[in-house]
Parts: C-alpha cells; structure tokens; sequence
C-alpha cells in the first residue's frame, strides 16, 4: 500500500498555533468526562464507613465549628445572622471553589501517567472535576435550604431573603466555578515546571479563605480594608450570595462585573498556558 493510499480515521497532531484550541474534541468524548465524573464522585466514599453521608456531615460540621470558634469565642459579627446560617452560606460556595481549585491544580502531576499512554483532550479532567464537584455543591445548598427554611420559617430571628435576585444564584455558582477551574489549571501548568507551587496551594488557599469574608463580613470593615478585600473576586460573590438568601452583606453590581470579567480573561489565559504547556509537559513532569 502506497502512501497516498493510506486512510487514517484519527489524525493526532500537535497545535501549531496559540488559539488554535480543539473544542470539538472536547464535545467528542464528553462520554470520557461523564466517566470521570462517575469515577470521581464513586472513588472518593468508596472505601469509607459512612459513604456518601460525609457530604452531608462536612458542611454542617465545619458551619458548627466557625459558629463556636468566630462567633462564640471569638464574638465576630455576623451581621444579626444565625452563626450556623451565617458561616454555612459562605462555606457552601467557597468550599466548591477550594475543591476546584485543589483538584485541577494537580492535573498534570497526578495524571502523568494516564496521558503518557492514551490521547484524549487534557482539559477533560479539569471538566471533569467541576461538573463532580457541581454534584457535591448541589447536595450542599441542599443541606443549606433546609436550615434556612428552618430559621425563615420557625426562628425568631428575623431574614430577609432577597427574591428579586434569586436569578444570579445559577450566575454566582457559574463564576465561582470559572475561577477555581482557570486559578486551577493555570497553577497546573506552572507545576509541571516549578513543583514548589503543589506544596504553596494548599496553604494558599486557607489563607484566601480568611481574605474572602466567609468568616468576617465586610460590612465590618473600615472603607481602606473592605475595598482591598472586594479587590478579591470571590468577596464580592459570597457577599451577593449571602445578602441573596439573608439579607445582608454588601451586594455591589459593579464588583460582580469586575469578577465576571476577570474570570473570562482568566479562563481564557488560563487555557492558552494549559494547552501550550500540554505539548512538552511529559518532558518536564
């Protein structure tokens, strides 16, 4: 057989061009990432007692833990809010986030081994990670409505939800997840080469916790302090979330759009690095 008798079904090629980003592949095996998804949710409880329940149990026991530490011991404010209620709308999103993150961040390290024997688009594990972690997250603002309903329905403390801006809650989640996958795979891409990032990110990322007013409201903060801490894009969503549901907490349009679009140019840029470094990366890791 001739050369130019030769048919390949799949040609494997590597991208000549900074933009030249295969979504189409993506869109082929999403097949591939709804495995992943399976197999992400099914690994993590498998061989565990309690199973799935750590999904119940986690948030309400990390809400409990802030409410005795931030608001008993230390008498933080939290804006005439139920504690429990308080520190459970931040968590609930921040901790989707922190899972975003520290998972996609250690992409190419931890799978190192997979993408050295079968092609598949790299950017399905990071996918793969935030539709996962979307199952966790829903289970969550579950766990939260039923305490919420709780103290609107039958506490004698005072809420008061915010109905017209229930829409954006889909739009915050959206934007929560768009920065923990681009804060993610940026760091991923920076790994393969500088592996004193994977021992920083943990660290970083507790410390980010404090510096994103799921412990301390901004309304408590000097104008100097509160504008620093709104500089951090995921302030300004908790805080939508949290005045959503509750009430109160600063809610400034302005803010959202200024992480709506640096979470594009995130993305964007982030990709850009995560698909140029996926061409050499077994070379480095």
């Amino acid at each position: 057989m001739t050369q130019q008798d030769e048919h390949w079904d799949l040609v494997i090629k590597p991208c000549n061009k900074w933009y030249d980003i295969d979504l189409v592949a993506i869109w082929r095996y999403r097949d591939l990432l709804m495995l992943l998804v399976r197999r992400d949710f099914v690994a993590v409880y498998k061989q565990t007692i309690l199973g799935p329940l750590w999904l119940f149990i986690q948030p309400i026991f990390s809400a409990l833990t802030f409410a005795f530490i931030f608001g008993r011991l230390a008498r933080i404010s939290t804006d005439g809010n139920p504690p429990i209620l308080f520190y459970m709308a931040g968590i609930t999103l921040w901790t989707y986030f922190a899972d975003c993150l520290n998972r996609t961040s250690n992409t190419f390290v931890s799978n190192a081994g997979v993408f050295g024997k079968v092609y598949f688009p790299r950017l399905i594990i990071p996918l793969s990670v935030l539709v996962s972690n979307l199952v966790k997250l829903g289970i969550q603002i579950l766990i939260f409505l039923v305490i919420w309903v709780y103290y609107l329905k039958f506490s004698s403390h005072v809420i008061h939800p915010q109905w017209q801006y229930f829409w954006l809650i889909p739009v915050l989640i959206i934007m929560m997840a768009g920065l923990g996958f681009g804060f993610g795979i940026l760091i991923s891409s920076l790994t393969t080469k500088y592996r004193d990032l994977t021992f920083l990110v943990g660290f970083g990322v507790q410390l980010l916790m404090y510096a994103s007013s799921v412990v301390l409201p901004v309304s408590s903060m000097s104008p100097g302090i509160k504008k620093l801490m709104l500089l951090n894009p995921l302030t300004s969503i908790i805080e939508a979330f949290k005045f959503i549901f509750l009430g109160s907490g600063s809610f400034e349009g302005l803010w959202l759009i200024y992480d709506f679009l640096l979470m594009i140019v995130l993305i964007v840029g982030s990709v850009i690095v995560f698909s140029k470094v996926e061409k050499s990366f077994m070379d480095t890791v």
